[in-house]
């Protein structure tokens, strides 16, 4: 294979819990050429992860008739720069694995990995919804309020990793010290209030009924008390940890995404939630929703390695 052959084209691959995504993108046009999946299958344990992101990898090369030079890797957690092993992973087989050492071995590839956060905010900020409303923009910020809740800042279309590789990670400041338990060893941690499981917990305390988000959501339009309650919590708080996040950074687009980023009374009270926690007297700052869907984090994967 020549040279050029392998500058074409750029590698993402999202490396979730129950799926690993490859997307591959033309470096000329940045359309998307190829998108695969196979099962993670984390059960079968961290070695077994490696063979099907390689056999992914091959799958893919074979379809393109080319072997990528670099990867870009989307993970659940982070590689702590210090110790260069995995760090924070839900998908727990990771964690304390040299996985970009390995990665690198394996695929015989350059890699370069950032948190699954980090690659939806990237591709939100120069692919998705930030291009259409404020191209311009210094500083986003990109959260997933899913069944966790995690962060990506993005400065000048570069994702920020700080010196502990955790920037961006908002999930696990203290909202309620007196809160639940989380499992990183704090309690009241932001995503023990405010990820999509904990909701759904908060609505079945308050109504005794065990009910998803969705229908959470329909019982608050319909003027449900319980569900009425459990949003106006979600809004209060979310206003809370969001200005702590505003008077730090001052982004000028903050991205949702995630099945909580879904909930539009989020967005219609997010101002007035915020205003009281904020050091200025207006909020400029434009809270809005993802345009990629689930796309974002295998695009942001591969723009780890366009530049």
């Amino acid at each position: 294979m020549g040279d050029d052959s392998m500058e074409k084209f750029n590698w993402g691959i999202d490396l979730g819990g129950t799926k690993i995504e490859c997307a591959v993108l033309d470096k000329a046009t940045g359309k998307c050429v190829l998108r695969e999946r196979i099962a993670t299958e984390r059960e079968q344990g961290y070695q077994h992860i490696l063979m099907q992101i390689q056999r992914l990898v091959l799958r893919c090369a074979e379809s393109i008739g080319s072997y990528p030079e670099k990867i870009g890797f989307g993970t659940p957690g982070t590689l702590d720069p210090n110790t260069q092993l995995m760090k924070n992973c839900n998908s727990t087989e990771l964690n304390g694995q040299p996985l970009d050492a390995d990665l690198q071995q394996l695929l015989n590839v350059t890699v370069v990995l950032a948190n699954d956060a980090n690659c939806f905010a990237l591709a939100e900020s120069r692919l998705g919804v930030v291009q259409t409303i404020n191209p311009q923009a210094e500083l986003v910020f990109g959260i997933i309020m899913g069944t966790g809740v995690g962060a990506g800042v993005v400065v000048n279309g570069k994702v920020l990793q700080g010196c502990h590789g955790i920037a961006g990670e908002w999930g696990h400041n203290v909202l309620d010290s007196q809160g639940e338990a989380c499992y990183c060893g704090k309690r009241g941690c932001v995503e023990t209030v405010l990820s999509g499981p904990r909701l759904e917990a908060y609505y079945h305390q308050l109504s005794g009924t065990a009910c998803r988000l969705p229908e959470i959501v329909t019982r608050a339009k319909q003027q449900e008390p319980a569900a009425l309650q459990t949003l106006n919590r979600l809004v209060e708080q979310f206003g809370l940890a969001v200005a702590a996040i505003i008077n730090v950074l001052d982004p000028e687009v903050i991205v949702i995404g995630g099945g909580v980023g879904n909930i539009d009374y989020l967005y219609e009270k997010a101002e007035t939630a915020i205003l009281p926690h904020l050091f200025n007297p207006t909020l400029a700052t434009r809270i809005v929703k993802p345009t990629l869907g689930d796309s974002a984090g295998v695009f942001g994967a591969a723009m780890l390695v366009m530049d």
